[in-house]
């Protein structure tokens, strides 16, 4: 056996092996070890275990096709070295962003220098030498002559070989990797999910193309690209409305994501059970403003394009999400920048999923969001969580202890998760609410888990009224995209009181309706008959609050104008009037339904067809400017009047908890927390959930949790 193995060693391909099994084994121990992957089924850890193989051997190949053999040796070995130093410094990073290495991070090296050595050491653990053992290993077989230089020559087809094989293998890892997470490369959900797919070595191939394509997009931009943006927008401004201006000038602002929350539930019943009763009573109350007719507009990015239209007023992409692949970098002119610069607003997001997905822990600070509590800063148990995250009462009520230390007015979003695809809950959390009996089970799991969220938002509201925020407050209710595939509608149709045989696109296209509501206490509001979209929150949002929107590129218009565009498109282009729904076909085709009664016009007249001609092609002018801003960072040559572009460097999302104490006990007096105003006493107490996991007030998820005392580089500047 001994004699087999030495006999390998000596040979130039059994060297380019052995240097791929170490690797792939340090690469495999760091998976489970050091990096939070998330594996959830067999697959997703036979893809981990499988994924670092091929691209280290295609890469370990390259060496083959040196002539001289010490070349072959030596290449192999620098190459070896260089894959040892991408994994550990990806161990490194990791534990201090929990994210892996950009390509433009690895450029950014040279720029940011100066204290990386110091870092580096405060970041190392105990267990690192698992990562070097191997070059150690390798020495002694090098000395002790068990590894002989192979003066065998090998042809490039030898060499060649090898390569395919490499080749192939990653071929076949993609192919798994597809039928686990469809369009992995296109929507980009997160870095650590291309990771835990493919790699290291090929998330920073990708990273790099992708990185490379957006660079030459906007190498080719220059300020005067902004003129025809500028111009639009100019000519789309709808003015606020004398009614509704500056009514929520400085009240706090609570948005409350509904994930996969549709318009359909709103009033819907199962047997004889009302699925949403919190939220019906909120739609029907005369302190909201209800809209009948909102409509998402996402594409591929599906969440991330809901908050790039709530926060930005600009569409998401038509392929990917812009949050991964540009939103990184871009320039924006946001929401929370916006209320911090013109009214003094605190800023922060609550989420109980991990900070990388949709590459939200970047993308934030380039919005100018002050606090970003992710996943880390929520008690994890093996009962407390989804897929997608802590589930909604626990997210809610575990951010309590947050939300009162935040410097008022603040602008607090809360992005829920439970009703989320595949619409999972254990029966403790659904109890006493029964299901409908489709031959769906997607479907009667989304009528379950939509009605958890309903008791999680109601359970919310009581808190807000307890402890006082609600009275200062406006609280926006929003649903960021569908929840039921177009392949799930023939079975939800029964409960919609539809047949499934007379099911159309036109039908479909209606169901993309979400809830939008604007709650206000004291507010006259009502139903709102007027059609919209995602696009069309901030300007009405930042009108409410008193603020002027006629200096920023927003694609929207204010819901509540006289002014207000009521023309809504989809991303695909397809689009809805209050008049018309209109399938925006190939050339000059448009088909053509009646929202009145669904009917299709077959014939349509002429002045119709032309009319609708036209708004088609605003629509795609929008698109377009919207998508030009974005890929070539138009926003970069343009600053609005009064409004200073955010630095992310300003910004650190670690130990969030402890700089809001700091902040608090600096301003002493002057401190506008709840906490403070509440006589320096909590208002946890106050908050009351049916929660399972939280029936013992002494659970460890009431505790505070204890996060990392390195406070370096805490640069949040508010209040």
């Amino acid at each position: 056996m001994m004699t087999k193995l030495t006999k390998l060693l000596n040979r130039r391909w059994g060297w380019i092996l052995l240097l791929v099994l170490f690797i792939w084994i340090k690469t495999v121990i760091a998976y489970y070890w050091d990096f939070n992957m998330g594996a959830m089924d067999l697959l997703q850890h036979f893809l981990l275990i499988i994924n670092p193989w091929a691209s280290t051997l295609l890469l370990l190949s390259l060496s083959l096709y040196f002539k001289k053999p010490s070349f072959t040796y030596w290449s192999a070995a620098v190459i070896y070295l260089l894959e040892t130093i991408l994994l550990y410094s990806n161990i490194l990073y990791y534990r201090e962003f929990n994210d892996f290495i950009s390509f433009n991070t690895i450029m950014s090296v040279g720029k940011v220098s100066k204290g990386l050595g110091s870092s580096a050491v405060a970041m190392a653990q105990g267990h690192d030498w698992v990562y070097f053992i191997d070059i150690v290993i390798i020495i002694i077989l090098l000395l002790s002559k068990k590894i002989k230089i192979d003066q065998h020559s090998y042809s490039h087809l030898q060499a060649f070989t090898v390569t395919s094989i490499a080749i192939l293998g990653i071929i076949f890892n993609l192919f798994l990797a597809e039928l686990s997470r469809p369009q992995l490369l296109v929507r980009t959900f997160d870095r650590t999910y291309i990771v835990k797919y493919l790699g290291l070595n090929s998330f920073l191939t990708y990273d790099g193309l992708k990185t490379a394509q957006n660079n030459s997009l906007r190498s080719g931009a220059q300020g005067t690209s902004m003129d025809p943006v500028l111009q639009f927008v100019n000519q789309h401004y709808a003015a606020p409305n004398p009614q509704y201006q500056g009514v929520a000038k400085g009240k706090n602002v609570i948005i409350i994501h509904l994930e996969s929350f549709q318009q359909f539930l709103i009033d819907s019943k199962v047997k004889d059970q009302e699925v949403t009763p919190f939220l019906n009573s909120l739609y029907h109350d005369n302190n909201t403003l209800s809209f009948a007719n909102f409509f998402h507009e996402v594409g591929q990015g599906k969440t991330s394009d809901a908050e790039t239209m709530l926060e930005t007023s600009l569409f998401g992409l038509p392929e990917g999400s812009f949050f991964t692949s540009l939103g990184t970098n871009n320039t924006f002119q946001a929401a929370p920048a916006i209320l911090d610069q013109q009214q003094g607003y605190t800023s922060a997001v609550f989420h109980g999923n991990i900070g990388s997905f949709w590459s939200r822990d970047t993308v934030y600070k380039n919005m100018g969001y002050h606090y970003f509590f992710d996943q880390k800063y929520y008690q994890q148990t093996a009962d407390s969580n989804t897929y997608w995250g802590s589930k909604d009462k626990l997210l809610f009520s575990e951010s309590v202890k947050y939300l009162e230390q935040l410097q008022q007015p603040f602008y607090a979003k809360f992005l829920t998760v439970t009703n989320h695809n595949p619409y999972e809950l254990a029966d403790d959390d659904t109890e006493g609410f029964e299901k409908p009996d489709t031959n769906n089970t997607m479907v009667n799991n989304y009528f379950a888990t939509a009605h958890y969220l309903d008791e999680a938002v109601h359970e919310f509201f009581d808190y807000l009224k307890a402890s006082g925020l609600y009275d200062n407050s406006i609280i926006i209710l929003y649903g960021d995209h569908f929840g039921l595939n177009e392949g799930d509608e023939t079975a939800l149709a029964p409960l919609l009181n539809r047949d499934p045989e007379t099911w159309t696109t036109f039908d479909h296209l209606q169901l993309q309706r979400v809830p939008f509501m604007i709650h206000i206490p004291g507010l006259k509001g009502g139903l709102q008959k007027q059609y919209g979209g995602e696009i069309d929150v901030l300007p009405t949002l930042m009108h409410l609050l008193g603020v002027n929107t006629k200096d920023y590129i927003f694609m929207g218009t204010d819901l509540l104008s006289p002014q207000h565009d009521q023309n809504v498109v989809f991303r695909n282009r397809n689009f809805i009037t209050p008049k018309y729904t209109v399938i925006n076909g190939n050339n000059d085709q448009l088909k053509i339904y009646q929202n009145s009664n669904g009917e299709f016009l077959t014939n349509p007249d002429p002045l119709l067809q032309k009319r609708l001609q036209k708004i088609a092609q605003e629509k795609v002018q929008e698109l377009e400017l919207s998508d030009n801003i974005n890929k070539t960072n138009l926003l970069r040559f343009y600053t609005p009047q009064d409004f200073i572009p955010v630095n992310p460097k300003n910004y650190n999302y670690q130990n969030q908890y402890h700089q809001l104490l700091k902040i608090r006990n600096n301003l002493g007096e002057h401190s506008t927390s709840l906490f403070s105003r509440n006589g320096n006493k909590s208002t946890t107490n106050l908050y009351k959930t049916d929660a399972p996991e939280l029936q013992n007030n002494d659970s460890p998820l009431y505790e505070i949790p204890q996060l990392s005392s390195n406070t370096n580089n805490t640069r949040n500047k508010k209040p």
